[in-house]
Parts: structure tokens; sequence; C-alpha cells
């Protein structure tokens, strides 16, 4: 496992026919992760509804069958860690993410935007090498399945304000004052 190559694509082209998955409590509520074959992070939320998360993976990768577990090893202890304190737990947690060449490029970006230090979607265009494409940027933080290890929590809009998060509102905000 090659934790500087932390957004992988599918290579082979070969999809996962079934995903384990494991739903952790969080001081915000349920949060489940979705994990193939090599244990790479599909998809992931605040939520303990594993088929819905199922839904926001790639068809080129998404899985045909869920099967739950008590936990996932380091995937599992890296979310509790997080939550617990430890903010660059999932740093090393793989995670695999398919799409065109900007978002995939996109979301190795928000790999490396450190905790406490959130981008404005401008600023975040432009470490993504089209500093003219907000919208863009915008729209991989909006397509990101892997929410937590794919940190978008951590992109706000100009002056600060919140701007939107799948998770709602409220989450972004535990998760920017929590990382702050």
């Amino acid at each position: 496992m090659n934790a500087s190559i932390a957004v992988r694509p599918d290579l082979t082209g070969a999809r996962t026919t079934t995903a384990d998955f494991a739903v952790s409590e969080t001081p915000l509520g349920p949060f489940t992760t979705l994990v193939d074959s090599d244990g790479a992070v599909l998809a992931s939320g605040w939520t303990a509804d594993a088929e819905n998360l199922r839904g926001l993976i790639h068809p080129t990768l998404r899985p045909g069958g869920l099967r739950q577990r008590d936990a996932l090893g380091e995937v599992t202890a890296a979310v509790a860690a997080y939550h617990d304190g430890d903010l660059p737990a999932i740093d090393p947690i793989p995670v695999r993410q398919h799409s065109g060449e900007f978002l995939v490029h996109a979301w190795e970006v928000l790999r490396a935007v450190p905790a406490g230090g959130p981008l404005t979607y401008t600023e975040f265009a432009a470490r993504a090498g089209r500093p003219d494409a907000t919208r863009a940027a915008a729209n991989a933080c909006a397509r990101n399945a892997a929410a937590l290890f794919v940190p978008c929590h951590r992109i706000l809009r100009i002056g600060g304000a919140l701007g939107g998060f799948r998770w709602g509102l409220p989450v972004k905000r535990w998760l920017l004052d929590h990382e702050g």
C-alpha cells in the first residue's frame, strides 16, 4: 500500500463484485465506509445507509453487492482516531475513485489540504492547476464519494461561508471546528 498515491483510479477496468462496509459511531452520528477487496475506500459518509453510498461510486468501480463487517481494520481505526482528535490518522488510508483526469487530480489535491488550513474554491481551483475553473473545483467536491478521506469539507466560499456539503452544513462546521 503506497500512501503517497492516495487517490487511485481503477487501472484495470475490473470491478469489485462485493464491497465490505462497516458503520462507526462518531460524535456526528453513524459514519459508514465501503472498501474494495484491496481495502481502498470507495465511498464514505455520515450515514448508516451503505446502499446510498454504493450509488455514489463511479459505475466502473461500483460493487454489485455489499457485505457488512463489524470493522474494517485500519480504516475503522482511522475514523475513530480522527474523530477523537488524531486528525492525520485518515491521511495514509488509500482511496479509489474514478472519473475524468481533472476530477481525479482534484481529489489528489484535496488530500493534500491540511487539517486546519481550509481553502476557498478559487484557491483550490488554482492548486488543481485551473485557476479559472472554480465551478469545476466545486464539482470535484460535489462528486467526491469518499468524504473525510478526501476532505472536501476543507473548501469554503470566499469570505469563509461554508458553501455546500453532502452531509449537511452542521457536519461541515463541526469538522472545521474540530480541525481548527
